[in-house]
């Protein structure tokens, strides 16, 4: 009886061990295997991949690169007396004449009249003079008071001249070309020499003046009424040929900065060039009265580096002209006169009725939807 219990234990201890061994040989496959180098240099890369961007670097919140705001260039300045810090030529040179010639001038005449009133005060008063003078006629004071007021006029009209020609001078072969265009109460841009990109710049409101879904104003946008949901972008130490009209009323394209301010006028292109000296971002508002929601059209400039520029074209879908294309797109003026528009309006109109002077209306402009801020107000701050 012995001899069967002993075979009987062996079995079992051996069926245990067979079992052991099962479950090792099962759970062997499940453990990780030791990462070989080439597993370890490719986890960043998948990592970095999963991480990254989905849209442009190039192209932030705004429509613009990303960038820092500089407090005390290209907007106002608490506590500040006089014009902004330029940051153009024609802008420095008027800075100059301001605080060099128009300044001391003035200072000097207020001066001068003021003694004049105090010593006829005090020379001329009743006591001094019981009898009064008879004097009709004095030529040296005459001659004085000619000749005085001639050469203070001349000297201020030689560097005013220099400087109003400056502000006016034809843009040069190779500038880029901003076309602003007035609405009520918004702005729209174009870049006819890029591709033809189209921008709708609307002021951003505040947080209490939102609607579900639209974005509110912060202090990396801008100062309170003078940020935009899309600034324009132009490029540093290259000519810009500005070009500015309006479809309804009178507006104003204005930047301190620049020393800019030309008017958009319906039916009528003004031009005028200018060159940014200085990276940064500069803000202006329409300078026309032009309705009841004048001073909520602000101007937004964002002046970056050639290559930025160019970069920020290719990102909004457009292309750079040639290096020697100069800058001679035509600016069509729906509406205006002698204009191709106008032209084949007024074919049609005499193909169907006959002859008839002044019967062209303007095209309404489309502009095209940004989707930059996820803004759904459109143009014109609709609902503000």
């Amino acid at each position: 009886m012995r001899m069967p219990i002993r075979m009987k234990t062996l079995a079992i201890a051996a069926g245990l061990g067979c079992a052991a061994l099962s479950v090792a040989a099962t759970a062997a496959p499940v453990a990780a295997p030791k990462p070989t180098p080439q597993t370890s240099a490719q986890a960043p890369a998948a990592k970095a991949t999963s991480t990254a961007p989905t849209t442009s670097p190039l192209l932030a919140q705004d429509g613009a690169p990303a960038t820092t705001i500089d407090p005390h260039v290209g907007q106002p300045i608490d506590g500040r007396i006089g014009l902004q810090p330029q940051v153009t030529k024609n802008g420095k040179f008027a800075h100059w004449m301001h605080n060099g010639v128009l300044l001391p001038v003035i200072t000097a005449i207020c001066i001068l009249v003021l003694l004049l009133l105090a010593w006829v005060v005090v020379r001329f008063r009743r006591a001094a003079n019981p009898v009064a003078s008879k004097t009709s006629h004095n030529t040296l004071v005459e001659v004085l008071w000619t000749l005085g007021p001639v050469v203070v006029l001349v000297a201020i009209a030689v560097p005013s001249i220099g400087l109003l020609q400056a502000q006016f001078k034809p843009a040069p072969a190779g500038a880029v070309t901003l076309k602003a265009i007035g609405n009520q109460w918004y702005w729209t841009y174009q870049y006819p020499d890029h591709g033809g990109i189209e921008i709708t710049a609307n002021m951003l409101k505040e947080k209490d003046q939102v609607a579900p879904g639209e974005r509110a104003r912060t202090d990396a946008d801008g100062p309170r009424l003078l940020a935009v949901d899309n600034r324009i972008v132009l490029p540093v130490g290259v000519p810009i040929r500005l070009i500015t009209t309006s479809n309804d009323v009178i507006h104003s394209w204005a930047i301190p900065a620049f020393w800019m301010k030309l008017d958009a006028v319906p039916g009528r292109l003004n031009e005028t060039s200018f060159t940014i000296e200085k990276p940064g971002l500069y803000f202006g508002q329409c300078s026309e009265l032009c309705g009841a929601r004048h001073a909520f059209m602000p101007i937004a400039v964002q002046a970056v580096s050639p290559a930025q520029f160019a970069a920020w074209v290719a990102a909004k879908g457009g292309k750079m002209p040639g290096a020697a294309a100069p800058s001679s797109a035509v600016i069509p003026q729906p509406g205006a006169e002698g204009s191709a528009v106008e032209a084949a309006q007024a074919n049609a109109a005499e193909a169907v009725t006959g002859p008839a002077a002044n019967e062209a209306a303007p095209t309404p402009s489309s502009p095209s939807a940004q989707g930059a801020t996820g803004n759904p107000a459109g143009p014109g701050n609709a609902g503000h």
